[in-house]
Parts: C-alpha cells; sequence; structure tokens
C-alpha cells in the first residue's frame, strides 16, 4: 500500500509492502486502518453536527416568541493617549566655537 505523507517541508511517499518484517508490515498496516476509520468517524460527526445545527436553526426561526434582544455591549470610554516626544541632545561639544 502507498502511503502519502504531508509534512511542513514536503511531502514523503512510502510503500508498506517493501517493508521486509512482517510485524512491522502489519503493524503499519493496522494504523493506517485505523487513521481510516477515525478520519470516516470524524467526517460522519461533522454532518451530524451540521445537520443538527441547521435544524436548530430552522426550529427557532419558526419560533420568534424564543428570540431575544442582543445585550447591549458597553461602552468603554476612550483613553486619552499621552504623546511622549523625546528630543535628541546634540553633542554640546560640536556647539562650541573655539
Amino acid at each position: 500500500m502507498i502511503i502519502t505523507i504531508r509534512k511542513d517541508d514536503g511531502t514523503v511517499t512510502y510503500d508498506t509492502s517493501m517493508i521486509e518484517d512482517d510485524s512491522n508490515k502489519n503493524n503499519a498496516n493496522t494504523i493506517i486502518s485505523k487513521i481510516g476509520t477515525l478520519n470516516v468517524m470524524v467526517e460522519a460527526l461533522n454532518y451530524a453536527s451540521e445537520t443538527h445545527q441547521n435544524n436548530l436553526q430552522i426550529l427557532l426561526q419558526n419560533s420568534e416568541e424564543a428570540m431575544v434582544d442582543a445585550p447591549e455591549e458597553p461602552v468603554e470610554e476612550e483613553a486619552e493617549e499621552e504623546v511622549v516626544e523625546e528630543t535628541s541632545k546634540e553633542d554640546e561639544s560640536l556647539n562650541e566655537v573655539s
């Protein structure tokens, strides 16, 4: 089985059928199977979650009595910014006339 792994610095491709140690080959195939199963479960959960969210949105849109006014956000007073000007003092010895 050919597996491609994406990394930050590129992709690496492996052929698990070329693993010589039977124990490592079986472990690799088991892990690949588990990853596939988990990916299917994640996709199913995302689909179910989106479906429930859409159903809830439809239900709430049809129940106007459940609508609550949005709470007002507190208005923060703008803090006055203190502007500090830095002035560089020139070397006074440069201003002296000899």
